[in-house]
């Protein structure tokens, strides 16, 4: 049976994608500070700190494994005008996002089989911004470098990939217009995340790459009217 570890499998993303691999037949273990729902092993762990993720793989005791996501960080990052953001905000963001999946992927690394699997979450934040949102999207936007420097590497034994989620909800409180501005006509779900890691599991020819999952909205231009 294939192994994977996600990171934040008590989240919207994350708890999709644990129960998709699980519905394919994968062994899974979610990585996070709050247990989850359904078939997702559940091993606590603060991402950020160092000790807290090696005791999470000691208790998780897998000797092999094919697949890491790093999925986790803080859900609502700190956001506001930089002038008034803390540096224990700015640290949070850049724990909880980065420096956990350094500390997971260092930890994974010597477990993974050969033709094993690294998926790094990040954002379309790394690539276009709201004001505001420095910390959210430097932590993703170092993410995009940290993925295509592991791929080379990391390369050939092990693949190492990101995915730039849009914007991805559970349906509740959506309005016409927010399906409307995606060109594929709706807001994305949490299974649209998962398809994409199941599909980056197994491209053996795709490493070091980010694939954009946003229904094609950062592609639209927009104009004032």
């Amino acid at each position: 049976m294939k192994k994977a570890i996600v990171t934040g499998g008590s989240g919207l993303i994350g708890s999709g994608l644990c129960q998709a691999l699980s519905d394919q037949g994968w062994d899974v273990a979610s990585f996070d500070l709050k247990p989850g729902e359904g078939a997702a092993r559940h091993i606590d762990c603060d991402l950020g700190d160092e000790a807290s993720v090696a005791r999470a793989f000691e208790t998780l005791g897998w000797s092999e494994l094919d697949l890491l996501v790093n999925n986790g960080g803080v859900a609502d990052p700190v956001n506001g005008p930089l002038a008034g953001l803390s540096l224990a905000d700015w640290r949070k963001a850049v724990d909880s996002h980065l420096t956990g999946a350094f500390l997971m992927c260092r930890s994974a690394i010597p477990l993974l089989r050969d033709g094993g699997s690294l998926v790094n979450m990040v954002s379309t934040r790394a690539f276009m911004s709201e004001p505001e949102t420095e910390a959210y999207a430097a932590s993703k936007g170092a993410l995009v470098a940290l993925t295509h420097a592991l791929a080379i590497s990391l390369g050939p034994r092990i693949r190492v990939n990101a995915i730039a989620p849009g914007w991805i909800s559970d349906g509740e409180g959506l309005r016409p217009v927010d399906h409307d501005q995606h060109p594929v006509g709706r807001v994305g779900r949490p299974a649209d995340i998962a398809q994409a890691v199941l599909h980056l599991a197994e491209a053996g020819f795709v490493t070091g790459q980010v694939l954009t999952v946003d229904g094609g909205m950062s592609r639209k231009m927009i104009y004032a009217e």
